[in-house]
């Protein structure tokens, strides 16, 4: 097998080669047919995420050990089986749920590995799928796909469940204007999935224009450029009575679309942080009671969510995103037109081709 890893931080990733593994126990072994290349796969290959304030958060220290193949959205085809590994067949194509837990602990018990303290995650603690075949530990994290383009399918695994995560943490979804800050691969994915589960009407605010013009003719109801002085207020004004958002998602994660997310909340409003680029917010204690805010992180999706997910795909349509495709070999291309800020929509690997 052929795999792009992180051998060193900071520096592109490297092609190594390995006798394919054969799945033992209950595992798994797919041919990777589709690997979506996710923003947080820059910070992997960093090992850090920025914690603002000159902090890091390094994932050496959270268990992250070199080298490790990364990719966490992909869709496989089952080539082998370990000998306890069932309810699955050779030859069917497979999306995975990269967001493995420990399976032991009350979180992992519950169908909430998202929340587990002891993460086994696919392209982060253990290889992904950045490679021409890959191991899944066990068969429960495998959702058929059916008749889905696999380069379709696989941004469902992080984006999809991240964004559709946060969509149902928005009590507000079908009432009341939901702001999406970050028009990007996960933003534009929250749009279309917003408008699948009957969401109200989005209000998409970015900062570069071309991502801008994707989202309003992805169906948001009005779009703000975040550079702009009066940003805040544009974003009020575009909600009820110009009082604020009961709900902003945040999908970027910066100091500055925090400030600005936080800031666009009306009375009881909700702000969700999605987003890992980076930096810290600092906020006045007594407004949070007095106003009945809520700062909520939101991280990835639970076992539930991805089943529910792969049901509203399959009753309703896959999500309206761009999607590109490239060859397993471009990824430090790839990688390098994301940091430069260049693709609009997810680009996807084809390791199989």
């Amino acid at each position: 097998m052929r795999m792009f890893q992180v051998c060193t931080c900071g520096e592109p990733l490297t092609l190594n080669e390995a006798p394919t593994p054969e799945p033992k126990g209950s595992e798994v072994l797919l041919k990777v047919l589709a690997a979506g290349v996710c923003h947080s796969d820059l910070h992997l290959a960093d090992g850090y995420f920025d914690l603002g304030g000159g902090k890091k958060l390094s994932l050496a220290e959270r268990g992250m050990k070199l080298p490790v193949t990364l990719g966490h959205e992909n869709v496989g085809e089952v080539i082998a089986l370990g000998p306890d590994a069932t309810g699955v067949k050779v030859g069917q194509k497979m999306l995975a749920n990269p967001w493995i837990g420990c399976g032991q602990c009350a979180a992992c018990q519950r169908g909430d590995d998202n929340l587990c303290r002891a993460m086994r995650s696919l392209g982060v603690f253990i290889n992904g799928g950045y490679a021409t075949h890959m191991i899944v530990p066990h068969p429960k994290y495998l959702h058929d796909i059916g008749n889905l383009p696999p380069e379709r399918a696989a941004p469902l695994a992080c984006s999809g469940v991240t964004t559709y995560g946060a969509l149902k943490k928005v009590t507000t979804l079908k009432n009341e204007p939901t702001v999406i800050i970050g028009a990007g691969g996960l933003g534009l994915m929250c749009l279309a999935l917003h408008q699948k589960m009957g969401g109200h009407s989005a209000i998409v605010v970015d900062i570069d224009d071309a991502k801008l013009a994707q989202a309003k003719k992805a169906g948001a109801k009005a779009t703000v450029n975040g550079k702009a002085p009066d940003a805040v207020q544009q974003i009020m004004k575009l909600t009820d009575q110009g009082a604020g958002a009961w709900a902003v998602i945040d999908v970027v994660g910066s100091s500055a679309s925090a400030r600005m997310g936080y800031d666009s909340l009306v009375k009881g409003g909700k702000y969700i942080i999605v987003g890992l680029y980076g930096g810290d917010l600092t906020v006045s204690l007594p407004p949070i009671p007095m106003r009945a805010l809520t700062i909520q992180g939101s991280y990835v999706g639970s076992q539930h969510e991805m089943k529910e997910l792969m049901e509203l795909v399959k009753a309703k349509g896959l999500p309206d995103v761009p999607v590109a495709t490239a060859p397993l070999d471009a990824v430090n291309k790839v990688h390098s037109d994301l940091r430069a800020g260049k693709i609009v929509g997810r680009v996807v690997l084809t390791p199989a081709a």
